[in-house]
């Protein structure tokens, strides 16, 4: 069984997207693993970044994109059109061993999900709805996922800003978590925030299950060496090591590299629309990390 990573912070605009596509291509290309991206945010930034607009159309126009592996879930046809096999998108970048489960801009209807539950909690004659919405948001993606979980060396989960349903479903799935956070005190308490966050999660459902997630480390991106900016990401680093340790925090970091913007341009990650630059260079050395501490 593959590893399942989960690619979060409760702040937005931290790198988490390009983390994950760039790591996820890099352990595909640079070391032979099968890995699958799970796009969980419908800013479907992850989607766009490993295929083009006019690809994710077609996609979402045949319905093949994780709305309908959800809808799945809530509303189950009897006989499906899709399995989720059907859905995955294969060797997206034309790199052997990468699939993509696309994103979509529309992905759940929380009323829906609401009803369907008090439904469920009236028919098993549950009092506590608590425990209904906790049982279907730990095994929602897990659902999704066990079809195919054994066939991948990694499962990379990029999830939304903030702390929805499915950023939950996601942490209460994966065996991992991985932190991206810019050197800035916002990015930071996006950190503390999840770990807060993360705890309540395991506590709400310690009855029931063993939530088994552990932290794989905090990557710090966006980072600058200029001389006035770099002495105060250095301050905000310190505070985090304070906090976490240093073996918490990965030793690369990932610079600030307009390479990394442009390659999106391209619908791909910058380790292969531009190999040679800093910032594909950071995301090697990060990936060989992983690799040791999994």
């Amino acid at each position: 069984m593959g590893h399942v990573i989960a690619t979060a912070n409760m702040k937005g605009g931290v790198g988490k997207t390009t983390l994950t596509v760039n790591i996820a291509t890099c352990l595909a290309k640079n070391h032979g693993k099968r890995v699958l991206v799970l796009d969980l945010d419908t800013q479907i930034s992850a989607t766009l970044s490993l295929m083009s607009p006019v690809e994710f159309a077609n996609h979402r126009k045949q319905r093949k994109t994780f709305r309908y592996l959800i809808d799945q879930i809530i509303t189950p046809e009897d006989a499906p059109t899709y399995k989720i096999k059907d859905i995955i998108q294969t060797q997206v970048c034309n790199v052997q061993g990468l699939d993509l489960v696309p994103g979509d801009i529309d992905l759940y209807d929380e009323f829906v999900v609401s009803e369907l539950l008090h439904q469920q909690a009236l028919q098993l004659g549950e009092k506590d709805f608590e425990t209904i919405w906790n049982r279907f948001e730990r095994v929602l993606l897990g659902k999704i996922l066990e079809p195919i979980r054994n066939d991948y060396d990694f499962i990379i989960l990029d999830c939304a800003p903030g702390y929805n349903l499915l950023t939950r479903s996601a942490l209460a799935t994966s065996n991992y978590y991985l932190l991206p956070a810019k050197p800035e005190p916002l990015s930071v308490v996006g950190i503390q925030l999840l770990e807060r966050r993360i705890g309540q999660l395991k506590d709400s459902h310690e009855q029931e299950a063993n939530i088994d997630i552990k932290m794989l480390g905090i990557v710090f991106t966006m980072f600058s060496n200029n001389l006035l900016s770099g002495r105060y990401y250095k301050q905000v680093m310190n505070r985090v090591y304070q906090d976490f340790g240093n073996e918490k925090i990965f030793n690369s970091q990932i610079p600030v590299d307009t390479n990394v913007a442009k390659a999106v341009d391209s619908f791909m990650p910058v380790v292969l629309n531009n190999p040679q630059s800093a910032g594909s260079k950071a995301f090697v050395q990060l990936t060989q990390e992983i690799l040791q501490k999994v």
